[in-house]
């Protein structure tokens, strides 16, 4: 049984419903909401498969004559909706029965009754029914209210879209020609525009020119339908737009926000000028000043930032504007802003991209908003990004940010600290001042990871003798007076754990597994961290508790380790510029009296838990090397470390240096923008923008834009076989992958000598697709092909399943349904996944969130860990994380984290672990995780059939 199209839908609650006779006695009554009620019962029945015998008779002898609008309403629903042809196709004979009530609606008095009735009949597609009411709806043009002619206009753009439309009404171009002249009501004129639009179309060009002065003043619904019509036959007639383009430029001064916004996305469509692509970016700038809504905002930063993947020689000049877009409340604005920003950013517009960027930052201390915080963070990264590429500006910005080491927002305050760490490296010239400003401002910092941060960068740059002095003065001030308790403290806390009658502790200790920087599980003891003050247990000899003596009394060890190792080196630098042996052997004393300290409260009671191996064997190396001190481990000490992270840098320029090379080849397929071909052209009649534009297309088709989609080889390796040569249907499909949706080209032959009738291609899918359009019959003559359009509708990254079969009957026996089962489409998860990038910190926090975990086995015979590696990466379209400086080596283990982004932005992590046996193998796991199923399956599935090398 083939499923009819609807125009109508309408919720229908199956629990309740209604009996045919009860409907019927309520449509024979005289109670008009009774007859209300029965008709809206009977309309969903209908709709939903249903069938009420004898009701059309009820209906017409008791409803037809009513004179109530709503239920003149409801007639016209259950008449669009009813079945109107026999098995045939040909008209039922009681349809003759509505048509004079038709007409007589059609000449009604009342403007709405005739207003539903014009838009009913736009829905009629009986040629027997419709012919006989023509001049009616004709009459209706004419009528003084612009809602029945807007309605008229309507149904007969309709009437003359049907198969017999052009004999029924064969000069509806002509009569809505002459309407429009003389039509004054905006509504009205746009559905006649459309009409011409769809049916005549030179008409509506010719119109389009006869009044192109007033065009500014047409209606907003009026211009829309102008873009259309432009976009339309410039796409057939490429040579025509120069002239278009015009009308573009004009509508841009419309007072409507979306007839400007419409215009903005032709010009850059039709035209790739310097001067049409300015407007429609000042354009999309202005739009994104005036537009409170949000979405609104995030749809033109989206444009914005196609323009600026094309065209970002013209998009430099607009930073600023761009810029302005910062003053929205909203976190995502506010970070698509700034990446659209940080792509833009030039040696003449730097100084005021961060100086803007310095207002904001100041702003967010001032303001109590909630979201404060994490857009500090977008901004201390932004400022990082715009010193790493243009270093003269660090010295204007690295001070006022190093206020924030002390942000409550812990990711913000961390960010400034690599920042600093990076400039101080980078910079030579700022090394002093920024020294003494983290001296100064040490104090102030409350969070554990910002103070090892700050610590590495006292021990590696304080170089004179005043600073290393200074720098072991500060840590002496935070860490406070030693020891760090006392016996009867300790016997407080012996006492107190034996009661367990603690009331109040700050801090909680977990043992946990934590992802490693290299990707490897570690087990970490870890503190959760509370408000900076000193530890209920442990009161300490201070009035005033030192940030560092905070945090490791609340068990911190790794803290410890990093004072360790910075009072190490500290003490170490300051034996070769200090002459006094004396002061050194102070300092070292002193350095050595709070390592000590700090192994003793490690192994003291007044902790929740004790100091681990790692951490002590750190800190005892560290008192080992300050007692028995060599030449070669001071060198390690004090050069070796700098020199790492001095690589460090360099390898992560050099990767940021190849990215932006690979992009750049990637976008870089036009000639040399220097060579203005335009001289050589002849400039009789044309404007700049027209003399642009033509070079433009010169240009692409010179460097074959034009033709580069026509000839493409690839196209063939999506081409599938879906039947075999033998079946008397052979079928193939090819398939495209678009983001949302895969569009389904299936190519039928008819490989009998018999018609093919009903010939039917039904199609089901498995996961996450799901079929957007039904399926049609189609007749199929001898040896004849038909091309048939599937659309399939895409909602998350899973590997689907498209399968299905064709169904048809034969001529010579059309009782007889045959039926050809279809090859299966499977779809890809490779086509919704793509490459990305992501800070080590975020990975670690995903990784850790993320709850669907797809553990693989490794099974290859590829027996280098490093192809291996290469080779799962090409076959998954991820990106390795993993710097390669850190895969260096012959050590027979690798372990590497992976990620990949989809479409629908989902975020695909894994990580491979390998380690080579003694027999040569690889062994190991791959572990994929995501936030969905779907995802973490299906790259487990492709990984395993993978893997191996040889697939």
């Amino acid at each position: 049984m083939m499923e009819k199209s609807c125009t109508l839908l309408v919720h229908f609650d199956k629990g309740t419903p209604a009996l045919a006779n009860e409907i019927k006695e309520a449509l024979e009554g005289n109670d008009v909401e009774l007859k209300i009620e029965a008709l809206k019962k009977a309309i969903m029945l209908l709709l939903n498969g249903d069938t009420i015998p004898q009701l059309f008779i009820t209906i017409i002898r008791y409803v037809l004559p009513s004179e109530d609008h709503t239920v003149q309403k409801l007639l016209l629903l259950y008449l669009e909706i009813i079945e109107k042809t026999d098995s045939k196709g040909k008209i039922l004979p009681e349809m003759i029965l509505i048509c004079q009530n038709l007409r007589n609606n059609l000449q009604h008095p009342n403007e709405y009754i005739r207003g539903v009735t014009l838009r009913f009949l736009c829905r009629l597609n009986e040629a027997e029914i419709i012919e006989p009411l023509i001049p009616s709806i004709l009459a209706n043009l004419e009528h003084r209210h612009p809602f029945v002619r807007r309605n008229a206009v309507m149904a007969i753009m309709f009437v003359y879209r049907l198969p017999q439309g052009e004999t029924l009404l064969d000069s509806a171009p002509e009569i809505i020609d002459r309407f429009l002249a003389s039509e004054q009501d905006p509504s009205s004129k746009r559905n006649a525009f459309l009409m011409l639009f769809n049916c005549a179309q030179d008409r509506a060009v010719n119109y389009l020119f006869t009044h192109i002065g007033r065009i500014i003043e047409w209606g907003e619904q009026l211009q829309m339908v102008v873009l259309e019509l432009i976009k339309k036959v410039c796409r057939v007639n490429k040579g025509e737009k120069s002239k278009y383009i015009k009308i573009i430029i004009s509508l841009l001064d419309a007072p409507s926000s979306a007839v400007v916004y419409e215009c903005a996305g032709t010009l850059v469509s039709l035209s790739s000028a310097p001067t049409a692509i300015k407007a429609a970016a000042n354009t999309y700038s202005q739009l994104l000043l005036s537009q409170s809504d949000n979405n609104v905002k995030l749809i033109l930063l989206d444009r914005i930032s196609e323009l600026k993947a094309s065209h970002r020689e013209i998009m430099v000049e607009l930073v600023m504007d761009v810029l302005r877009a910062l003053s929205s409340p909203n976190v995502d604005i506010r970070r698509k802003t700034l990446d659209i920003v940080l792509d833009l950013i030039t040696p003449r517009n730097i100084n005021q991209v961060v100086m803007m960027l310095k207002k904001e930052v100041v702003k967010t201390q001032s303001g109590e908003l909630e979201k404060n915080g994490e857009y500090r963070q977008m901004l201390v990264q932004a400022i990082y990004a715009c010193a790493v590429k243009f270093p003269e500006v660090a010295s204007t910005v690295v001070h006022p940010l190093m206020d924030f080491l002390g942000d409550t927002n812990v990711a913000s305050a961390l960010d400034v600290a690599v920042f600093v760490r990076e400039i101080i490296e980078t910079n030579p010239k700022l090394r002093v001042s920024i020294i003494t400003r983290l001296l100064d401002t040490f104090y102030q910092i409350r969070n554990s990871r910002v103070c090892t941060h700050s610590l590495w960068i006292i021990g590696e740059y304080c170089l004179s003798l005043s600073e290393v002095e200074s720098g072991i003065e500060t840590i002496k001030q935070c860490l406070g007076e030693l020891p760090f308790y006392t016996a009867s403290e300790e016997k407080e806390a012996q006492d107190a754990t034996k009661n367990s009658q603690v009331v109040s502790s700050t801090t909680v200790s977990s043992r946990r597994p934590v992802i490693l920087a290299d990707g490897t599980y570690a087990t970490q003891s870890a503190a959760l961290e509370t408000a900076m003050s000193a530890p209920v247990l442990v009161q300490g000899s201070l009035a005033s508790v030192g940030n560092l003596r905070s945090l490791i009394l609340s068990g911190d060890f790794f803290l410890e380790t990093v004072v360790a190792c910075t009072l190490t080196k500290l003490v170490l630098r300051l034996e070769e510029i200090q002459p006094s042996k004396a002061e050194v052997n102070k300092a070292t004393t002193q350095a050595l009296l709070i390592m000590v300290s700090m192994l003793q409260l490690g192994q003291s009671s007044v902790l929740p838990h004790p100091i681990d191996n790692d951490s002590r064997d750190r800190i005892v190396l560290c008192i080992r090397l300050l007692c028995h001190k060599g030449e070669e481990v001071r060198k390690i000490w004090l050069e070796s470390c700098r020199q790492s992270f001095v690589k460090m840098l360099a390898d992560k320029q050099l990767l940021e240096t190849e990215e932006t090379k690979a992009k750049a080849q990637i976008l870089s397929a036009q000639p040399d923008d220097l060579i203005d071909f335009y001289h050589l052209k002849s400039r009789k009649g044309m404007s700049q923008l027209e003399l642009e534009d033509a070079v433009q297309d010169d240009l692409k088709r010179a460097t074959g834009e034009f033709t580069k989609d026509k000839d493409d080889a690839n196209k063939l390796n999506r081409i599938l076989q879906l039947t075999g040569f033998s079946d008397p249907v052979y079928a193939e499909a090819y398939v495209t992958v678009n983001h949302y949706d895969i569009v389904l080209d299936v190519t039928v032959i008819n490989r009998t000598k018999e018609t093919l009738q009903n010939l039917c291609l039904e199609l089901a899918t498995m996961g996450d697709l799901k079929l957007v359009e039904r399926p049609q019959n189609y007749t199929l003559a001898p040896e004849s092909s038909k091309q048939i359009k599937a659309n399939i509708k895409v909602s998350s990254t899973e590997t689907g399943v498209i399968f299905g079969n064709i169904v048809y009957e034969a001529s010579s026996n059309v009782l007889d349904r045959s039926v050809i089962v279809l090859n299966d489409i499977h779809i890809d998860i490779m086509d919704y996944i793509s490459p990305a990038s992501c800070a080590d910190v975020s990975f670690r926090t995903m990784w850790a969130e993320f709850e669907w975990e797809n553990k693989v086995a490794v099974n290859t015979v590829i027996q280098d860990e490093k192809e291996f590696l290469n080779h799962v990466v090409k076959a998954t379209n991820m990106k390795c994380l993993t710097p390669p400086s850190a895969l260096e080596g012959e050590c027979g283990v690798l372990a590497a984290n992976l990620y990949a982004k989809s479409v629908f932005g989902e975020d695909a992590l894994v990580n491979v672990s390998v380690e080579k046996q003694a027999d040569g193998k690889l062994s190991g796991y791959i572990r994929i995780r995501s936030k969905t199923q779907g995802i973490a399956l299906s790259l487990g599935d492709k990984i395993t059939l993978k893997q191996k090398g040889g697939v």
